[in-house]
């Protein structure tokens, strides 16, 4: 005889299916389902339920079969519980605790580091861009290391996320490394603020945008207004790992007073959307260079592509990650909910971002580890003076936490070959821009 609690289980898995069904109706025409197939899902619901070993939970057998049906899909397509739903909404406002990674599936199956978030523990571990994190251990101990190959990213969220001064060992491997590498982090909570304006040496204005949250596009706009005159900006959207999309297209709309800035389009071009420039609040047409590399993924991919297509910025670095796919977030009645992905991003000019990447105008590799270390040994620029006797006397003022910030800001900046490149052709470029061009023989 079947149970009462295995009708529970069938009637259950008929509704997500049927709920499923309504919540992609609305998206788009799509075929009557197979009752057939939903017979077989029932099926083995039933069996597993009536002859297991162990006694199981029906809500895990539903939540297991959602999952493993999603993915057979795609990376970015997942099923959200309750619990994650809630943890993706915060993530859009830019504040949860964490280690401050973002993280995809690598084609190796391991979580892999897209980037990690500026200011955050990870990165100030020494946590990498393109990192494959190989495994997770909560407790500190290789006997509770679980490995992160074939595991889902929901999974490996939960585990590395956690309350606000507790660690966790997560093993590291990366080019050049011959074994995984151990990193105990602290988590905290993350409250990044996307966007860092301020003014470099040359004179030139720095803008770092370092994720896509809620407020991004107008944070940059205000920040810009409020730092005076701009005689050329380097946007750098390195490693960074993407975000809102709406934010992707204010932001390049800041920079351009008219045109296409972006399109999706679903299977077989159906549901075909645009956004478009508009001329009102658009910056003064000041020269612009573009930093990206192979953490830059998603909307700062839409940001540098279409400022690209327009030849508004010249985009410097390496070439993009390549997410040019397009996830809309399904509520679900229970409280969960569906990360489908629907569409495929274009840029202006019609090209594809996913997998083909965003290609710079200018390729710049970073320093090598080599180049760094005979960094390390010079003073670009310095000529001999008393600080170079022995003995010699120094001030007595203690140097303030300002001016040391200030300093390693300035150190980074002349380790930073992309950075260097960009303000150089900058330069060059306010000062071409003032000479005459010769008259026709």
């Amino acid at each position: 005889m079947i149970k009462l609690r295995t009708f529970a289980t069938l009637a259950l898995a008929v509704a997500v299916a049927l709920m499923l069904w309504g919540s992609f109706g609305s998206l788009r025409s799509f075929a009557r389902p197979n009752y057939a197939d939903l017979a077989l899902l029932s099926n083995v619901l039933h069996l597993v339920d009536q002859h297991y070993v162990n006694d199981v939970d029906d809500r895990m057998l539903i939540e297991g079969a959602l999952k493993g049906m999603l993915d057979v899909l795609d990376p970015h397509t997942t099923y959200l519980s309750p619990d994650f739903y809630r943890e993706v909404q915060l993530d859009t406002k830019g504040e949860f605790e964490g280690l401050g990674i973002e993280i995809t599936k690598g084609e190796s199956g391991y979580v892999t580091v897209v980037s990690p978030i500026d200011g955050t523990p990870a990165m100030r571990a020494g946590i990498r861009a393109r990192d494959e994190i190989v495994a997770v251990c909560p407790e500190l101990t290789d006997e509770s290391c679980l490995s992160t190959k074939d595991m889902g990213l929901l999974e490996a969220v939960k585990h590395m996320r956690g309350p606000r001064g507790s660690q966790i060992l997560i093993q590291v491997m990366r080019e050049g490394l011959q074994s995984p590498k151990p990193y105990v982090i602290v988590r905290e909570a993350i409250k990044v603020p996307s966007v860092t304006v301020r003014k470099l040496d040359s004179g030139i204005t720095y803008a770092r945008v370092s994720q896509f949250q809620e407020r991004t596009a107008e944070d940059l706009r205000d920040t810009l207004e409020e730092s005076g005159e701009i005689q050329g900006l380097v946007l750098d959207l390195r490693d960074n790992p993407g975000g809102l999309l709406d934010q992707a297209v204010k932001m390049a709309d800041l920079f351009l007073d008219n045109g296409l800035i972006v399109f999706s389009e679903g299977r077989g071009g159906a549901n075909r959307m645009e956004w478009s420039a508009n001329v009102e609040g658009t910056q003064p047409a000041y020269p612009m260079v573009v930093l990206v590399n192979g953490g830059s993924a998603s909307a700062s991919e839409i940001v540098a592509g279409a400022l690209q297509d327009h030849k508004r910025a010249l985009v410097l670095g390496n070439k993009t990650f390549g997410k040019g796919s397009v996830q809309t977030i399904i509520p679900l009645d229970d409280g969960s909910g569906l990360r489908l992905t629907t569409a495929l991003y274009y840029l202006p000019s019609g090209r594809s971002i996913q997998e083909v990447r965003i290609q710079p105008d200018v390729n710049i590799d970073p320093f090598t580890q080599a180049e760094l270390t005979a960094l390390e040994e010079e003073r670009p620029g310095h000529t001999f003076g008393e600080e170079d006797l022995q003995g010699h006397l120094t001030t007595s003022r203690a140097q303030t936490a300002e001016e040391g910030a200030e300093l390693d800001r300035k150190e980074r900046d002349r380790r930073d070959r992309q950075l260097l490149h960009a303000v150089d052709l900058l330069k060059s470029w306010n000062i071409f821009s003032t000479l005459r061009t010769p008259p026709d023989a």
